[in-house]
């Protein structure tokens, strides 16, 4: 009987040494750190010696806005590298890692999906090699000296009522994210109200994925603002002189990680910030290090394109120089039809009416990205049951963009099923069409930014906040933060920070209840509606499902 679930494909994989995936990108095993037969770590040394070689065509991998029908935006994205494979293109996928929040939770791992699949599955889906471990650690230290810092003499004069730096665990854990320290006796430390955030939410993951060499790390961990003074003064981390050690937490962990897809074909792994409540793209130095060694480089960001691309396309492309080539908006049947209203439990029945209306979604998701002058392709990740007069309307809607659609099947296919998508984004890439440009200048207002994201990608018609966030937005641009760009912290369900709002709403009001300096990782997160920082898990998580067999074998992760 052959293998049915995501996880028995993936663990029936034939797997080659990892040694045999890096000789693929003319890497030799003496610029490998391996992490066993199958996972490794490509040496900074390496790393360096590629400056200066040609950069290959970047592609991104975004999708309409996420239902619990499933999009499958990274199993498309490994299905387009294998799909490039099988015509004859030398491509690297650059995915993130995931947090164990959502594998445990709801949402489920993120190495793809049937036979688009990174593998060892079960390794990248939990503790792969480390790597959030140490974003988790680094964080933690420097919690941990800011509050030992103020039990002492606290030369720094840091206000324990205005520390700002969070501790973080990798795990949903909604009862800690308001907790008070210190209780207990002087000897425990300063009293005070704290909390945590999940370490995907944490600045140090942001920073990680931001810098572009140690050298960049460090300085950016130590431009962190940790807190204020009893005056109100920002003090830093490089004050406080923990930058070092959090570097040093962080030495290995920034060199990227090599896996293979389940066909044999390289891809790089490697950070893993949320695209809700972070900035949702894997890491620079990943990005930059495929684009010197393949000539196609296919790189997703989290969840809608409202939030994923916007976010990779005004935070880590411009702070990076990238230049995307073209863009892929992913799509599915279900998906559609329940942003046409279709309940979950009747999205197997033909309905091409509820279809087109949540194709609504999809050409709000096309306009966007036309805003920022990346030529588009959408990809059908077509199910079993998705009927040919679905896809026809899709494909017909998509024309009136001048868009082609394109009808894959990768999950069941692998690459061969991904190969006239291939075929598209090559076209598109090749065609020199992209002209890209950020959404807004550094020079806008920051009130001005958020308000420019809210309504040309959100369609809301106005933001809100009360007058303390306002000032802390004048604050920031007195401070000399005012170029930075803007890290909206929303839901990803809606266009609108209401998650039932479903479709393509209009004319919504966006209120921003809170906003963030991330100093180091230079942009301003804005929290909007009820999107927390640190998630729950749902009444029934998926680690309900999770066990070893009497084999040794994990099962129920997907």
């Amino acid at each position: 009987m052959s293998p049915k679930s995501d996880i028995e494909i993936a663990q029936a994989a034939n797997i080659r040494p990892i040694t045999e995936i890096a000789a693929k990108l003319g890497i030799s095993p003496k610029s490998l750190i391996p992490y066993g037969y199958d996972k490794a770590k490509i040496d900074a040394k390496f790393i360096r010696s590629l400056q200066g070689k040609p950069d290959g065509k970047l592609v991104l991998v975004t999708a309409i806005s996420p239902t619990p029908a499933g999009e499958g935006k990274t199993t498309t994205t490994v299905g387009l590298g294998d799909g490039l494979y099988k015509i004859g293109k030398k491509a690297l996928i650059c995915l993130r890692e995931p947090s164990l929040g959502p594998c445990f939770g709801m949402k489920g791992g993120a190495a793809g999906g049937g036979y688009a699949q990174v593998v060892p599955m079960t390794d990248i889906n939990l503790h792969f090699t480390g790597d959030f471990h140490a974003i988790g650690a680094a964080n933690n230290l420097l919690a941990a000296m800011i509050d030992n810092h103020m039990h002492w003499e606290n030369e720094l004069n840091i206000d324990p009522r205005r520390v700002t730096w969070r501790r973080v665990l990798d795990m949903n854990d909604r009862t800690l994210r308001s907790v008070t320290t210190g209780l207990g006796g002087y000897h425990n430390g300063v009293v005070r109200e704290a909390g945590f955030d999940i370490t995907v939410a944490s600045e140090v993951m942001a920073i990680f994925c931001l810098a572009t060499d140690l050298a960049d790390l460090e300085k950016r961990l130590g431009n962190i603002v940790l807190g204020y003074t009893r005056s109100n003064e920002p003090v830093t981390v490089r004050e406080l002189n923990a930058h070092g050690a959090m570097t040093a937490l962080l030495l290995d962990a920034l060199q990227p990680n090599l896996v293979q897809t389940i066909e044999n074909n390289p891809a790089l792994m490697h950070g893993g910030p949320f695209a809700n409540i972070a900035h949702g793209c894997n890491s620079v130095m990943a990005t930059t290090t495929a684009l010197k060694l393949a000539d196609y480089v296919v790189t997703e960001a989290g969840f809608g394109a409202d939030l994923g691309a916007e976010k990779f396309f005004d935070i880590k492309c411009r702070k990076v120089g990238l230049k995307p080539d073209a863009a892929v908006l992913v799509a599915t049947i279900k998906a559609l039809k329940m942003h046409g209203g279709v309940a979950k439990s009747d999205l197997g029945t033909e309905n091409v009416k509820a279809l087109k209306e949540g194709l609504k979604n999809l050409g709000r998701h096309l306009r966007n990205l036309g805003q920022f002058g990346v030529p588009a392709v959408v990809g059908i990740n077509r199910f079993t049951a998705d009927t040919d007069a679905e896809v026809r309307a899709v494909q017909e809607y998509c024309e009136t963009f001048g868009v082609h659609a394109v009808n894959c099947t990768h999950w069941a296919d692998g690459g061969a099923g991904a190969t006239e998508l291939a075929k598209a984004v090559s076209t598109l890439a090749e065609s020199g069409s992209a002209q890209f440009r950020p959404l807004y200048p550094d020079d806008m207002p920051l009130w001005d930014k958020a308000k420019c994201i809210a309504t040309s990608i959100y369609g809301a018609k106005d933001i809100i906040s009360d007058k303390k966030v306002r000032q802390q937005f004048a604050d920031f641009e007195a401070a000399g933060y005012g170029h930075y760009p803007i890290c909206m912290a929303k839901t990803q369900y809606s266009f609108s920070t209401d998650p039932n709002l479903i479709g393509a709403p209009s004319d919504h009001v966006v209120p921003i209840r809170e906003v963030r300096l991330a100093a180091g990782a230079e942009f301003i997160v804005a929290v909007c509606g009820e999107i927390m920082t640190m998630p729950g898990l749902p009444r029934k998580p998926a680690a309900n499902d999770i066990r070893v067999n009497s084999e040794g074998r994990i099962e129920g992760l997907f």
